[in-house]
């Protein structure tokens, strides 16, 4: 009995403050939505790192008239060198073999790239990556056919933070998505207490504990930040559908990010789902000691 009494009162109290409550909703929603797009950022970062940093190599771009005595010092040097630990040979034509595959989903950039403008190379994987300098002083740049060398590590650097601050964004409007949120919900709860202040006087002056009192405005709350969960899950499912699947296929098809698998999804979703349930649920309690008797 006390049980069924409770739930109505839950539902009493959201259809008296239907528009707070639906504002509550899509507030949590988009925090929420927020923080799991800054999970699985992160997540793919950490994937990313994995990818690239395995293969990161100096790349020794060749001049356009090079010749072939200059092709052959430079590889002798490589040969030599005890800063290499590998290195390889890519022709123009290899280079734009692979430009292809890499972007064979961009069918417009590879025709309007002619064959003849990537350079040939030599990639070099180095013993300590971190010894680049040492490297890049014996093949200096516009000298003895060699038209630049570039350290592909300090590119992913750069990418690496540039990533890195979309998601430490990202997460930044979540959490002052959040505390808009739980303003919102603290106000809800004031609010809803105070046109249901006779009822609960008259609960109180029965014998009924301030805890049983105070159960079904923390059920409201907590109910509203669990849809608004399912809505945050709801809208990364249909990201990873509308735009990650199909506007991102290429770059993931030709190996350049990863996919968003959907096990990262149903691991964040438990994650999403406790936070907004446990936020509103505190929030609540928090509002209803501090600023409503009952």
């Amino acid at each position: 009995m006390r049980v069924n009494f409770v739930l109505s009162e839950v539902a009493t109290g959201l259809r008296r403050n239907l528009t707070m409550t639906v504002a509550m909703i899509l507030t949590t929603a988009i925090s929420l939505g927020l923080m799991g797009t800054g999970l699985l950022i992160a997540g793919m970062i950490s994937d990313m790192k994995e990818i690239y940093y395995d293969k990161v190599q100096v790349s020794i771009f060749l001049a356009d008239d090079v010749t072939a005595e200059q092709r052959s010092a430079i590889e002798a040097q490589l040969s030599d060198s005890p800063e290499v630990a590998g290195y390889l040979y890519e022709s123009k034509e290899e280079a734009y073999e692979r430009f292809q595959q890499q972007f064979s989903q961009q069918p417009e950039l590879v025709e309007n790239t002619p064959p003849d403008a990537l350079p040939e190379s030599f990639r070099v994987e180095l013993v300590n990556p971190e010894r680049y300098p040492v490297v890049a002083e014996q093949f200096p740049n516009g000298q003895n056919g060699v038209d630049q060398v570039r350290d592909e590590g300090d590119f992913l650097d750069r990418l690496f933070s540039l990533l890195n601050g979309a998601r430490n964004a990202t997460i930044a409007v979540a959490v002052v998505q959040a505390l808009a949120a739980l303003l919102l919900i603290s106000n809800t709860i004031q609010l809803a207490a105070f046109n249901r202040r006779n009822e609960t006087n008259i609960m109180r002056l029965v014998g009924a504990s301030r805890w049983y009192t105070q159960l079904p405005f923390i059920l409201e709350a907590a109910l509203a930040g669990l849809i608004g969960a399912l809505l945050a899950v709801g809208g990364l499912v249909l990201t990873k559908v509308l735009f990650v699947d199909k506007t991102l296929a290429g770059p993931i098809k030709a190996g350049i990010i990863p996919p968003v698998d959907w096990a990262a999804i149903a691991t964040i979703a438990p994650v999403i789902a406790a936070a907004g349930v446990g936020l509103a649920a505190v929030a609540a309690y928090v509002t209803l000691r501090l600023y409503v008797r009952l």
